[in-house]
């Protein structure tokens, strides 16, 4: 039989005092450590400004380190970035209007977003590491003197605290992996971040075919019109009047190009554009409409559920624009009026409380109500603002579907919904079938009656053609409720046009 563990006040004195130093050594090393924890918890954190972002930085507590940005209310995603027991926290709080301004007003600004953030973050970091540093030291020196109740001990918190948070520096120093920081975690609705993020790069690539692409295309539209300019004069007279109607732009530079060679080309009188010529309304965006300004001939807009308010006052600032908002204006004899979609959709808040499309349409009628005779054409964004117009005006012009449509109402009204004069932007690349770049030429005689149009179609990307189809409009019989379709199937339902399809080009 083996003797029995003898009790503490058995043992030996030497060994009495022996572990009792162990026993008080252990309770300052757990003091001090807790003290420490709660020193980091409660002040081991900062608010400071990363880019155009306020965020709040701090050190946690938690087993294997690493670190975690968390973008409320996506989520989050976390970097096994280093190893140790504080985990390195990054919470964006909100966006700073005024630096974000700053950063969309001016481009330049732009190229240097990546090291601004990176050293706005590093300089939070370095604060975070002193502030957590002395958190930890005060907490550990705090806690040992309420919870050992001795005078010498906050000095010995302080020892070990110091000693424990080297320790954790140079462990993290030690096993920093900077390649896990391309291989993040996500969580919560970020968990899509890779799929889109992938999108994102093969939409780049892809758009860098298509633009190269699409300016030997647009270039051939010259060629195409040498073949249209020999078909019959569409007016009859000889003094008509040529519009060019444009819609969906989306901010695409090769949308802007094919709308400048047609009005070179097709001699165009005016552009009447029914809105969405960006994506997202921002001020950014709108420092690109140069181009309009450029075209020599008047530029009537109305603007979509893309553009903002700041959208329409830029594009008003060009000097051949007019932007329509119930009004009327006057190009070469023919009076065209316009309303706006009422919605704006990059802003879910701005949604709320809108007038219906209807209504709109409605409160358009109500505009030609003033006037002294009817307008030749009103133009809608949304094709569900064009009922209201029905019997009222001869022709309403829209958008918005990215998809190209001649119809008539049922009161004789013809609708043209016109495709996307920019291919829908880089949104059109996503699919097996990138949207083409679509607009179309209208010819009025004299009185602001529509007697042909062409359009005019640019293949998307891997296609290679261009095509411009004549179509030829009779006046409607009264009462005639058909819709033409637009002569896409080589003639309308009603009977009363005659399209006569021009040449298709195609590209090597």
């Amino acid at each position: 039989m083996t003797d029995p563990t003898p009790a503490p006040d058995e043992l030996p004195e030497p060994a009495r005092t022996g572990l009792r130093t162990t026993v008080r050594w252990l309770q300052r090393v757990v003091v001090a450590v807790v003290g420490a924890a709660l020193g980091v918890l409660l002040l081991g954190r900062v608010d400071a400004p990363i880019g155009p972002f306020d965020a709040t930085v701090a050190f946690t507590p938690a087993v294997g380190g690493g670190a975690e940005l968390e973008i409320p209310p996506l989520g989050a995603l976390s970097v096994d970035a280093y190893d140790g027991p504080l985990r390195l926290d990054v919470q964006l709080r909100r966006v700073d209007q005024l630096r974000a301004q700053a950063l969309a007003t001016d481009p330049g600004q732009l190229d240097g977003v990546v090291d601004r953030v990176s050293a706005d973050l590093r300089d939070a970091v370095t604060e975070l590491a002193w502030r957590t540093a002395a958190a930890g030291l005060g907490g550990a020196a705090l806690f040992s003197l309420v919870a050992l109740r001795r005078r010498r001990e906050p000095l010995i918190a302080v020892g070990l605290s110091t000693a424990l948070l080297a320790g954790t520096a140079g462990l993290g120093a030690a096993t920093w992996r900077p390649e896990a920081l391309s291989q993040p975690t996500y969580t919560g609705l970020l968990v899509n971040a890779n799929s889109l993020i992938g999108s994102a790069q093969d939409i780049v690539a892809r758009y860098d075919a298509y633009r190269a692409s699409l300016e030997d295309l647009v270039a051939n539209v010259s060629t195409l019109y040498s073949a249209v300019s020999t078909l019959p004069d569409p007016t009859g007279t000889g003094d008509g009047v040529t519009l060019l109607h444009v819609s969906d732009i989306h901010l695409n530079p090769a949308g802007a190009d094919l709308i400048g060679q047609v009005v070179t080309q097709f001699d165009v009188d005016g552009v009447l554009d029914t809105g969405d010529v960006v994506d997202w309304g921002s001020p950014v965006e709108n420092q690109t409409f140069g181009w309009i300004g450029d075209l020599g001939v008047p530029y009537v807009y109305i603007r979509g559920n893309h553009d903002s308010a700041v959208t329409a006052a830029a594009v008003a600032a060009q000097p051949n624009a007019v932007v329509l908002d119930d009004t009327a204006t006057t190009i070469d004899g023919i009076e065209v009026v316009g309303a706006p979609d009422p919605r704006f959709t990059p802003d879910k808040d701005a949604t709320g409380g809108t007038q219906s499309l209807e209504e709109t349409g409605q409160e358009l009628v109500d505009h030609i109500g003033t006037l002294d005779d009817p307008p030749a054409i009103a133009m809608v964004h949304d094709p569900k603002q064009a009922p209201p117009l029905d019997g009222v005006v001869d022709l309403v012009l829209a958008g918005h579907t990215h998809e190209r449509d001649v119809s008539v109402l049922d009161d004789g009204t013809r609708l043209m919904v016109e495709g996307s004069t920019g291919g829908a932007g880089l949104r059109g690349l996503q699919g097996e079938d990138p949207t083409p770049l679509s607009c179309t030429v209208l010819y009025l005689d004299p009185a602001g009656e529509l007697t042909a149009y062409d359009e005019i179609t640019l293949g998307g990307l891997g296609q290679s053609e261009v095509m411009i189809q004549r179509t030829y409009v009779d006046p409607l019989p009264t009462g005639d409720d058909g819709g033409d379709g637009g002569g896409d199937d080589g003639g309308g339902d009603d009977g009363d046009q005659r399209p006569t399809e021009g040449p298709a080009l195609p590209t090597g």
